[in-house]
């Protein structure tokens, strides 16, 4: 089929115009100004995943994966040329979906309003082409309390939040699902090639929405508009335009840009591309950094690392965005791309106060380098109010290397307690040339509850903080003590 030129998006396989669409518009505004509101808006901000949808995306397995994402947050100006299915696509009444089957015999709705993003969420994992039964030991699914006997994870729903129904049977629903029957539609789907990513202008009202072709036409327009907004994911901006109202004369997409969506090993560092989502990292490096494989689970939402990036999680410059302090105890670099060529900063100097950074109006993050070897020892500590779908009040990464007993090396990076993410670099000097035992790790907790200039707020107070600092190092202590230290049973 030829993609028209003029701005369209597909939606549960009819073309649909974008044509006079707002800029700001919303993709969950625009569907249910079509009809389609099985989706909803619960809370505008990415938290609830009410208005979760299915999109079509280049997969890390099969070249199409299903992904689910936040209706609410992303423009539908950003999908021009994708595909999306709703929950009005997957199955109707007469023909349920084997998703919405299993949630309905097993009581997995009540009140009915968060179900369709549950459904959505659900399918998405459903199609997951990783998904394997897991394997049995004398009989039984060797599983845990977050993956079912039959793959599915439960993180996936992490995003989904449910006020009447309880988890119990949306999870019955969940883990009752088998394999997609040979003749699926969508099963079939994603083994052909993902939608072309096409450059998109679309101006109404006098703003317009950009996707450029290349990164070279995207430093150009910064340079001919140095005032656009840059999106990727739109989980930030997102917010900002649904909460604060705020609406801009340009938004640049970068997020398909085929320039900042590589991921590679190379001599002596691991580059990852700016516009990679976390999901898409997480699976493309399979655990090959630890300390990333530690912070991806506590990232907000499946649903939102579906669409958040690496490059906007550092590009926002939040003080408590949960990837720099992992980055800073990585010792990562960020590669920033201009007219004028590339240069190196490290992720140490990029923040210069709150929300400010050294990237010039004319520069696009391009990448960011992890150095090789990695440290050994590392770990990454979020203290919020709920485990998963929460904004940090401290965050903490560590990556410590101890030789014979001697920490040699340490690097600890730190969020939510200042005006920008930050190392430690007291509390390293504090560790570094000493022995790895509980005296030296108490002293140098001490100097940890220290470090920053963490401030009063609705998620913690100034001292709640500092005194998280403190016990995080302890924690990781406990953690990795010496195997001599260990108790030996009786």
């Amino acid at each position: 089929m030829t993609t028209p030129s003029a701005p369209c998006v597909t939606v549960n396989g009819d073309q649909v115009p974008l044509t006079g669409v707002a800029t700001h518009t919303t993709t969950l505004d625009w569907l249910r100004g079509r009809g389609l509101t099985g989706a909803k808006e619960g809370c505008a901000e990415g938290e609830c995943g009410a208005c979760s949808v299915m999109v079509a995306r280049p997969g890390t397995i099969s070249p199409t994966e299903w992904t689910s994402v936040n209706a609410c947050l992303v423009p539908i100006a950003a999908l021009d040329g994708q595909e999306i299915v709703t929950s009005e696509g997957l199955g109707s009444s007469s023909d349920l979906h084997p998703v919405q089957q299993e949630l309905a015999v097993r009581g997995g709705s009540q009140c009915g309003y968060c179900t369709p993003g549950f459904v959505c969420s659900l399918a998405a994992e459903y199609y997951r082409p990783s998904r394997e039964p897991a394997a049995e030991t004398d009989g039984t699914a060797a599983c845990d309390h977050e993956h079912g006997p039959n793959g599915v994870d439960l993180h996936a729903l992490s995003g989904n939040l449910c006020r009447c129904t309880g988890y119990r049977p949306i999870r019955d629903a969940a883990y009752a699902l088998g394999a997609p029957e040979a003749d699926d539609a969508f099963a079939a789907r994603q083994q052909q090639p993902p939608p072309e990513v096409r450059p998109t202008r679309i101006a109404v009202d006098g703003a317009e929405f950009v996707r450029p072709r290349s990164l070279t036409d995207a430093l150009d327009l910064l340079v001919e508009r140095p005032e656009a907004q840059i999106v990727a994911g739109s989980t930030d901006w997102g917010v900002e335009v649904n909460i604060r109202g705020r609406r801009a004369p340009l938004v640049v997409a970068v997020d398909r840009l085929p320039e900042l969506r590589e991921l590679s090993f190379r001599t002596g560092h691991v580059e990852i591309g700016a516009a990679l989502t976390l999901t898409e990292i997480e699976r493309k490096l399979n655990g090959r950094v630890p300390l990333l494989a530690e912070l991806f689970p506590q990232f907000a939402s499946r649903l939102i690392r579906n669409g958040a990036t690496i490059g906007g999680n550092i590009g926002t410059a939040s003080p408590i965005g949960d990837a720099p302090p992992a980055l800073l105890a990585l010792d990562a670099d960020v590669v920033l791309a201009s007219p004028r060529g590339e240069r190196v900063v490290p992720l140490a100097d990029y923040f210069t106060g709150y929300r400010e950074t050294v990237l010039a109006a004319d520069e696009l993050i391009r990448s960011v380098r992890l150095p090789l070897p990695l440290a050994p020892l590392v770990g990454f500590h979020k203290i919020a109010k709920r485990r998963f779908d929460d904004i940090s009040s401290v965050a903490v990464g560590y990556a410590l290397e101890i030789v014979d007993g001697t920490v040699v090396r340490a690097r600890i990076g730190l969020g939510g307690v200042a005006a920008t993410p930050l190392r430690a670099v007291a509390t390293e000097d504090a560790l570094v040339g000493r022995p790895w035992t509980e005296e030296t790790v108490r002293r140098a907790a001490a100097v940890l509850a220290t470090e920053g200039t963490p401030m009063d707020d609705h998620r913690a107070s100034a001292s709640y903080r500092s005194a998280m600092l403190g016990q995080s190092l302890l924690r990781l202590f406990h953690t990795h003590r010496p195997a001599e230290m260990e108790e030996v049973p009786v």
